[in-house]
């Protein structure tokens, strides 16, 4: 396991955020009206971008959600887990880091957060959605929520990285109904756009341009 990598990603979290700027490459251009603006109402909620050593390389894990679940407005998308806040929650990570386990097994005590990214407002489902970033010292086993959770991505961070796995595409949001021009992650064939898209950005603008020491 290469240690090099979380101490690095230890030293990103001492640096400035690149925040808005690099979230908003990845958006639609529909976002623009929403930069910056956040409702009163917001519903707070915690997401977890997790890291887990595979040989001697790092991956990450990304949920593709239930297709059926009415209540779900992210439903049939590719997503970190995560979810709304609940009263018992002692903080928006403490949010992440249950949702995490409820939905795929990782048990919230076996996880070392590294730091926050920036907030993003989501408008369809008016979450301001913080997304945490932790990892685990092991393969974790995990163990999808079938009412949540369609399919577990297990995903090399090298490939982020890598320009040749986003692009441009539409998306498909209800019947008969599409979104072109929508900037995106090819994840094995698989479209990660939208919030889940923005928030990768900037962890990779972050990471990648941030010296290593």
């Amino acid at each position: 396991m290469d240690r090099n990598f979380i101490r690095h990603l230890e030293y990103c979290f001492e640096q400035p955020l690149p925040g808005e700027a690099a979230q908003f490459q990845m958006a639609h251009i529909s976002r623009a009206s929403f930069k910056g603006d956040v409702p009163d109402d917001a519903k707070p909620a915690g997401v977890l971008a997790l890291f887990y050593p595979s040989g001697e390389n790092w991956q990450m894990v990304l949920i593709e959600r239930v297709s059926h679940n009415p209540h779900d407005r992210h439903r049939g998308q590719i997503s970190f887990p995560g979810g709304g806040a609940e009263r018992h929650d002692q903080s928006l990570a403490d949010t992440a880091l249950r949702e995490t386990e409820e939905e795929i097994g990782v048990p919230a005590a076996q996880v070392h957060l590294l730091g926050a990214l920036s907030p993003l407002y989501i408008p369809v489902s008016n979450f301001k959605v913080h997304p945490f970033v932790g990892f685990v010292e092991h393969s974790p086993v995990f163990q999808p929520e079938p009412g949540e959770v369609h399919a577990i991505l297990e995903v090399p961070f090298s490939r982020f990285l890598n320009p040749h796995h986003r692009g441009i595409t539409s998306v498909s949001v209800a019947q008969s109904v599409s979104i072109p021009n929508v900037p995106y992650f090819d994840v094995f064939g698989k479209v990660v756009w939208g919030a889940t898209a923005m928030i990768l950005n900037e962890l990779i603008t972050l990471v990648s341009h941030t010296p290593r020491i």
